[in-house]
């Protein structure tokens, strides 16, 4: 039979017809003998004592079976955060608010009951007598307080972060010329399709809990239900199902997933709680949310010289599992893919009366990449330069990697010139400059917006995170010849079920459709760190490749006792092992695999079975790259704008799949589009969430979004033994920029250099018709 290589191959993805024709099981479809059903009454205040609980009428509504408040759990403990940072701040966080509440949202009493419906409704008869108290919304207001969120700290800095490289103060002392700019980037929701769910099982018989949840860390998740419950944590099995979607928000260890767990354990019956859109919106971590102020310093001839940030942070009511080290990664990436010698980076995390934030698509990454690409298209400004230029004259040179950052970090590899010029090639971006000169005079509004970005991501090492940052998997062959792979990544989209089949076919030789790649079991796949920070194929792809090299390694070995010959004189080659020189002496893998399980002839030293369990521990994060061109209109008499081209070109290093690289791209570009654009989560002066549902909370329809022309460079890493960096978070760190940057681009004839985001119509027809709209702090200019 004829091999065909695998690696670069547009294998479709084998995930998708399950998923596509329902044939899937989510948490909610997790059925079991005797479920029953949780439900939660919800603080309405941002920020309030709690004087009074009653839940007499909840607990006779018919159907009740328990009614839960933080003093039925007070052997539980808090709702867990990861981060050591020094100084940090980090309040009490009960699974059940205790004494207080300091968002609107907050889970006060829950409600279990024997249908969804009866619990809902008891929740409803839960009275709680508060006392409200200020809430705190505003974040420069914040960073200078009170009121306070958390009164025991007198502040509601959680945390500040200084970070210096170079001389930053001589750079702007002696610089040429200077910008400076506030920006926002603000807050949004996650949306997943799938809101969050769990089921609890426990089973006084064996003393075992299962808890089925929608996350991106199950073995993680096993680990901090093992700590806050007191429960040995062999006794405890996790299980993420089917994910539909994550975005980051499913990275996290939340109050409901204890609360099951207990009221569970207390009933000794299954219980379940799957969120509404609504508490989704309330209660689900939201991502973004920084004020970020920028100044450069250049030469006259557009040299970056000096890089001054300050970043206030909102993080949130409290700490959920990476709260506060999502903000760090802005602060490390500021100079993004710009050779800046001196840099000086001030981040305070602020406490508010809001939900806290947490990972959500590029987590930090986008921030920093939105600051400093905005602060080059104002230096462009500034000097009268083309934006494209001043990218040239700045961009890290290919010869300089790896290149040690002015804020400690090195990047891998990178061409970083190669992909600008193959992105306004693509564009055509000298025509469209001529076509936007045309339009102007004609009246038309065209704007032309560049962003050229670098992303650390590939999460490890694991000295460099608040969790281990090493990936594991295990190859297994049976006897029969197929292949079953344990990953440590817990994918929910991204593909390795199919990409990890492709890496194992092209080593082994075994056809595609006799591989399975399992994952998201605690109690079959081996310890793993789960999937975030575009590490799965990086990492934990990586630990399979180890994996592989072991099981080949083994595999040559039994072959040659087999066949009376010497390891050396073997060569393994489409899934056959033969004698160099003498192709009919040979065994195909699968016949190695049953010699290996039936355990005759084998090498003195050699075990049965042909399996390898494998762990990899990055040297170094990796950096992917890339530059997106973004051209857009604007209708005059709505505001509206409209994106009418869509250019990335992206470098993900060496690549398995492209067109699941390409669908990565796709929905990342859509979201980083949607926060230019549309997307925005409002709270009010009261702390109340004013786009608490989808009627609110402006999500983009597929109408809304261009077609995108997609490219790529190739420059492997040497991180791993792939070459290969990650590309879940690339398209959404990318769009923002560029698509703000097209927006203001369109309106610099207004005088415009700034807007804060999201570009929504009535703010542009503001700016359009000379109303004193908030474009960026300031009034706008016809």
């Amino acid at each position: 039979m004829a091999f065909t290589s695998m690696m670069g191959a547009r294998v479709t993805r084998r995930e998708d017809p399950r998923l596509i024709t329902g044939r899937s099981t989510y948490v909610d479809d997790v059925k079991l003998a005797g479920t029953t059903y949780a439900a939660f009454a919800r603080s309405p205040f941002a920020h309030a004592k709690i004087v009074r609980i009653d839940v007499s009428a909840a607990k006779a509504s018919p159907g009740v079976l328990a009614v839960f408040t933080a003093d039925d759990m007070q052997g539980v403990g808090d709702v867990p955060t990861a981060p050591q940072i020094e100084g940090l701040k980090i309040p009490k966080h009960p699974a059940l608010a205790r004494g207080r509440v300091a968002y609107a949202g907050e889970p006060v009493v829950a409600v279990v009951a024997e249908t969804r419906a009866a619990a809902r409704d008891a929740a409803d008869l839960v009275e709680v007598e508060y006392e409200e108290l200020p809430a705190v919304v505003d974040l420069e207001r914040a960073a200078a307080g009170p009121p306070y969120v958390h009164d025991e700290f007198g502040t509601n800095i959680a945390f500040t972060m200084q970070i210096n490289g170079g001389d930053a103060e001589s750079a702007f002392k002696n610089a040429a010329v200077t910008v400076s700019e506030r920006l926002l980037n603000q807050r949004l929701a996650p949306v997943s399709i799938e809101p969050r769910g769990m089921v609890a099982h426990w089973e006084p018989g064996p003393q075992h809990l299962t808890v089925w949840s929608s996350t991106q860390i199950p073995h993680l998740l096993r680990t901090q239900l093992a700590l806050a419950l007191g429960l040995p944590e062999h006794r405890i099995r996790t299980i993420a199902p089917e994910v539909g979607g994550a975005f980051g928000s499913k990275l996290d260890v939340y109050a409901e997933e204890l609360v099951t767990a207990f009221a569970s354990r207390a009933l000794d019956r299954p219980v379940k709680y799957v969120e509404t859109r609504s508490e989704s919106f309330m209660s689900t971590v939201h991502g973004r949310d920084q004020i970020d102020f920028i100044e450069i310093a250049a030469d006259s001839d557009g040299r970056i010289t000096g890089l001054k940030v300050k970043i206030l942070a909102n993080l949130g009511a409290y700490h959920q599992l990476l709260t506060p080290a999502i903000p760090t990664l802005t602060a490390l990436m500021v100079p993004g893919a710009y050779d800046i010698q001196n840099v000086s980076v001030t981040l305070h995390g602020l406490f508010t009366t809001e939900v806290p934030t947490d990972a959500y698509r590029g987590a930090g990454r986008p921030e920093a990449t939105y600051l400093i690409e905005r602060g080059l298209d104002l230096l462009a400004a500034k000097l009268g330069m083309d934006p494209a230029e001043v990218r040239r004259r700045n961009l890290i040179k290919k010869e300089q990697f790896p290149y040690a950052s002015a804020v400690g970090l090195t990047y891998d590899s990178g061409d970083y010139h190669a992909a600008l010029e193959k992105a306004l090639q693509i564009a055509g971006y000298d025509a469209l400059r001529k076509e936007q000169e045309r339009g102007r005079s004609e009246g038309r509004l065209m704007g032309i917006g560049l962003s050229s970005y670098v992303e650390v991501c590939g999460m490890g090492p694991s000295s460099a995170l608040p969790a281990p940052g090493w990936g594991s998997a295990t190859v297994r062959m049976e006897p029969t010849g197929r292949v079953t792979v344990m990953t440590g990544a817990s994918p929910h989209g991204q593909g390795e079920e199919t990409t990890f089949a492709q890496m194992v076919s092209e080593r082994l030789g075994v056809p595609i459709d006799d591989i399975v790649v399992l994952h998201g079991d605690s109690a079959v796949v081996q310890y793993g760190i789960g999937t975030f920070g575009s590490r799965s194929t990086a990492v934990d792809g990586a630990a399979l490749y180890r994996a592989l090299d072991t099981v080949c390694e083994k595999a040559m070995k039994i072959a040659a006792h087999q066949m009376e010959a010497n390891v050396g004189d073997l060569e393994f080659k489409n899934g056959r092992i033969a004698v160099k020189g003498n192709p009919e002496k040979a065994m195909s893998i699968a016949e190695v695999a049953f010699a290996a399980f039936r355990g005759l002839n084998l090498p003195p030293d050699v075990e049965p079975g042909l399996e390898a369990t494998r762990r990899f521990e990055p040297p170094n994060f990796v950096y992917p790259f890339g530059t997106h061109v973004c051209v857009v209109e604007i209708e005059r008499s709505t505001g509206a704008v409209k994106v009418v081209k869509y250019v990335a070109v992206d470098d993900c290093g060496n690549v398995i799949n492209p067109m699941i690289v390409e669908g990565q791209v796709h929905g990342g570009i859509a979201q980083g589009l949607a926060q230019a654009l549309y997307e925005e989560i409002v709270y009010d002066e009261n702390g109340q969430l004013t786009t608490g549902s989808l009627l609110q909370y402006a999500a983009p329809h597929a109408n809304q979004l261009p077609m995108y022309e997609l490219d790529r460079t190739v420059t492997p890493t040497d991180v791993n033994p792939m070459g290969i960096k990650g590309v879940g978070e690339a398209g959404t760190i990318g769009a923002t920029p560029a698509v703000v940057n097209a927006v203001v681009d369109a309106l610099a004839p207004f005088g415009i250099v700034n807007m804060d985001m999201p570009c929504k119509p009535e703010r542009v027809w503001r700016v359009i018709n000379g109303y004193d709209g908030k474009a960026n702090g300031k009034a706008a200019k016809k």
